[in-house]
């Protein structure tokens, strides 16, 4: 299993398929890495869509995106189903951030977050808007999540310097 970056370090780029819900359309496209580079990006893994943790850590995120975007932060949520299924879960929920398939699980591998029987640990990283990581949270159980405050308070945190 590959182990995460340090924080500080730089984390590898990737590109995975995903879609995000906008007024009511499901807009695909792949999501880079490197292509958000200048701005904080919040990587929140979850284990599966439309289930009963992860609803509640989508949602909350969804409902409160806000307290991300004010710290200049975007929210992309990762999960192993396919973009069929993200679609399905976002229209369910009315979630606003893009969801995105890491399918093969590779991307979950190469921050050693892969878990058997569930796919990936829950885990949340802080990308700094260098690319480098800024903060990471990876679940043991998977039975709680981050709340966004916490996650505020590590972006603040990055504005500061």
């Amino acid at each position: 299993m590959a182990s995460t970056p340090a924080p500080g370090k730089p984390v590898a780029d990737f590109t995975l398929p995903g879609g995000v819900l906008n007024d009511g359309v499901f807009h695909r496209r792949d999501y880079t890495l490197s292509e958000h580079r200048g701005r904080p990006l919040v990587l929140a893994f979850y284990p599966g869509d439309d289930t009963s943790v992860c609803t509640k850590q989508l949602c909350s995120y969804s409902s409160g995106l806000e307290t991300f975007t004010d710290c200049g932060a975007e929210v992309w949520a990762i999960s192993p189903q396919s973009v069929d299924s993200h679609e399905e879960f976002a229209r369910k929920y009315a979630l606003r951030m893009p969801l995105l398939a890491d399918t093969d699980r590779s991307v979950a591998r190469a921050l050693g977050i892969a878990a058997p029987g569930i796919g990936l640990r829950r885990a949340v990283f802080l990308i700094a808007p260098d690319g480098s990581l800024h903060w990471k949270h990876v679940a043991l159980f998977g039975a709680t999540f981050q709340p966004r405050e916490t996650l505020a308070g590590h972006l603040a945190s990055l504005a500061a310097g």
